[in-house]
């Protein structure tokens, strides 16, 4: 019994992107968390350490050091992105009330 072949068509995509909200440039950008900012302190001694390594194998060490790190070599980390964290809240209250007043005067 011979097979019968069939062939399939991918169905049309649908554009979605008339949905989504476009990002506002002058929105406030958002806090760096702990191990950004580790990550960025740490990440030209690990090139440096590591000539020739690849972009991926640099996020590898950089993750494998941040999970040796204990709660106390952390904090510093933390208390930064803490700080961000509030930095943003900040701005972005002031962005939305500043937005908030535009739309009431149109």
């Amino acid at each position: 019994m011979p097979k019968e072949k069939t062939t399939r068509k991918a169905a049309p995509k649908a554009k979605n992107d008339s949905g989504k909200k476009k990002k506002d440039p002058n929105a406030p950008k958002r806090g760096l968390s702990a191990y950004m900012f580790f990550a960025n302190e740490q990440r030209e001694k690990v090139r440096e350490d590591n000539p020739g390594i690849k972009f991926g194998e640099v996020g590898k060490l950089l993750g494998e050091k941040w999970k040796a790190l204990n709660e106390k070599q952390r904090q510093p980390y933390e208390a930064k992105a803490a700080q961000d964290k509030k930095r943003y809240e900040q701005e972005k209250a002031a962005y939305q009330a500043a937005d908030d007043e535009e739309e009431e005067s149109e």
